[in-house]
């Protein structure tokens, strides 16, 4: 159904047009030689283990395994995955030009219930020929994942989508916590918070435990699901992680939710309520 090659109608509106989230098209990943795809693999595995390091200890720690690497290349291939040290943010963090940055509104504030806040972030996800991102919205109470796209770019459309799809089938929260990243700062995320009466909050700049419940989240879902996988595929890649964040949702037991799953502290605080 979708032209790629229209001369006239973008892929974007081609999927407007349709009815579809600008996400669910997919080209071939983002093509990179098999060298430095091996190379972002190990960063990516460097990096969810160390998130404090940056392009020179990167660099080293590739040296260590016999790869020569320049400093400019790990920085170059870091970029691209959207990676720098949690001092200062990642990528990902950095507004457009024109941007409105929001007040950080969670600091000492007691999150009691479900649909207080919500959180969104972006991480690189690996495949075997390429890679793609991956976003989620995800109740910060509970750790309950409301929805979540995956897009062979770091634009906004599908950051908007995983937005509309949680208010869709959850309501709206109270609060929605984001980086200051360009996806986040933009009209067409900030419309869809602002039309529906959201207070929007922003991580203070360099301060990567604003978001931690997101954070904590993808050094999870890598090691359980994504390096254990290796999907080779977009199509694979959204098969599993639609098992996983099931399992993730309403089978992993979470310590400090009292060994509940997120989908048992998310609902039966309602249940809780409408008891009361």
């Amino acid at each position: 159904m979708i032209e790629p090659e229209h001369p006239r109608i973008s892929v974007r509106r081609q999927c407007e047009l349709l009815g579809l989230p600008r996400s669910s098209y997919y080209r071939e990943p983002a093509g990179e030689s098999e060298e430095n795809l091996e190379l972002m693999k190990l960063i990516d595995e460097e990096y969810t283990r160390h998130p404090f390091y940056g392009s020179r200890k990167i660099k080293k720690y590739l040296r260590t395994l016999g790869y020569k690497v320049g400093r400019k290349r790990v920085q170059r291939l870091m970029r691209l995955m959207g990676l720098s040290s949690i001092a200062p943010r990642k990528r990902t963090t950095i507004a457009g030009e024109g941007h409105k940055i929001y007040p950080y509104l969670l600091r000492n504030l007691d999150i009691n219930c479900p649909n207080m806040v919500w959180a969104s972030d972006i991480t690189y996800i690996r495949l075997r020929g390429g890679f793609v991102y991956l976003t989620v919205v995800m109740d910060w109470y509970s750790r309950y994942v409301l929805s979540w796209e995956v897009s062979i770019t770091m634009d906004d459309s599908f950051c908007v989508s995983a937005l509309e799809r949680a208010l869709r089938l959850h309501g709206k929260p109270n609060i929605f916590n984001t980086d200051q990243g360009s996806q986040y700062t933009g009209a067409a995320f900030t419309r869809v918070l602002k039309d529906h009466g959201v207070r929007i909050s922003m991580d203070g700049k360099g301060r990567a435990m604003d978001n931690i419940m997101v954070e904590r989240l993808w050094r999870t879902v890598k090691y359980e699901d994504i390096y254990i996988k290796d999907y080779e595929t977009v199509e694979d890649l959204k098969k599993g992680l639609r098992s996983y964040f099931w399992f993730y949702n309403n089978e992993r037991p979470h310590q400090s939710l009292g060994n509940r799953t997120p989908a048992e502290a998310y609902f039966q605080a309602y249940q809780l309520r409408d008891a009361a």
